[in-house]
């Protein structure tokens, strides 16, 4: 279809027939992303309300279902925890700067590269990786809000430097990742936290990234548990996997949304949720 068959196609999206409405809008979303330019261009020239309402919301219809499609292609590859948080940050974020977040966490990973030897303890590694993320770039655990969607958004985490403790997490293990550091996450009850592990069995330390990487050990998620008046089990210790964490933050955001009653957030988080169980 010509540019001038879809302007007309899209200028008739004000039609006070439903039934040709609901007959304009699945032809155009039928055509896919390649159509939100147009739209929003229609959208940037219209000051009529039922065409920019009908507008946004065909556009809003292709962006999630291109975010449901790349988070179900995310779940059937090797699951790269940065690629998992930037599918899950489009949702709110759908023009977001990839390769501005990658760069940074580039950025970040030579800065601590620059002060590692071979010769350091995992402890040591761990006290460079510290300095560099919590000192030097000012990363910080969001204590006064805690609950803000914000914090959920992986874009928002690099410019603003401050998270919740998944996406702290997830910012940490990235670095690692890049430097052959053994770190994975731990799917802990009310609280997420990394443990140094040299194999899935090993776990040397934990650390808690909410805390400027504060290490610790069994006892003390044996106390948090008991606290929470939690069932201690295995998998509360042990390394997690990727997908397990961009569940966890996906469950963080349904949470979130659903505390600040956006009931519309919530229902689609929970689709996205579903999609990767």
């Amino acid at each position: 279809m010509s540019n001038t068959e879809l302007q007309a196609l899209i200028s008739l999206l004000d039609d006070p027939d439903d039934k040709i409405f609901n007959e304009i809008r699945g032809k155009l979303i039928s055509f896919g992303d390649n159509v939100i330019p147009h739209l929003e261009s229609a959208w940037e020239n219209s000051f009529d309300h039922l065409l920019q309402s009908r507008i946004e919301n065909i556009i809003h219809y292709l962006q999630f279902d291109s975010i449901k499609n790349d988070l179900a292609k995310w779940r059937g590859s090797e699951k790269d925890l940065i690629d998992g948080a930037i599918i899950i940050a489009k949702y709110q974020y759908p023009d977001l700067e990839e390769e501005k977040i990658r760069d940074y966490i580039k950025q970040v990973t030579q800065d601590v590269w620059l002060e590692m030897n071979d010769n350091l303890t995992a402890l040591e590694k761990v006290k460079v990786l510290n300095r560099i993320i919590f000192d030097v770039h000012g990363f910080y655990g969001n204590t006064k809000n805690i609950n803000s969607p914000k914090n959920s958004y992986i874009n928002n985490v690099i410019e603003r430097k401050k998270g919740n403790p998944i996406t702290l997490g997830i910012v940490y293990l990235a670095i690692c990742n890049k430097l052959n550091i053994p770190m994975y996450g731990v799917d802990v009850p009310a609280h997420f936290i990394l443990s140094y592990a040299e194999d899935s069995e090993n776990v040397l330390f934990y650390l808690n990234v909410f805390n400027r990487g504060a290490v610790f050990g069994n006892n003390d998620i044996d106390k948090f548990l008991e606290q929470l008046k939690i069932e201690p089990k295995d998998e509360y210790y042990m390394p997690c996997s990727n997908l397990t964490i961009i569940r966890r933050l996906v469950q963080h955001l349904i949470y979130t949304y659903d505390n600040l009653g956006y009931v519309d957030k919530k229902e689609e988080l929970e689709e996205l949720y579903r999609l990767l169980n």
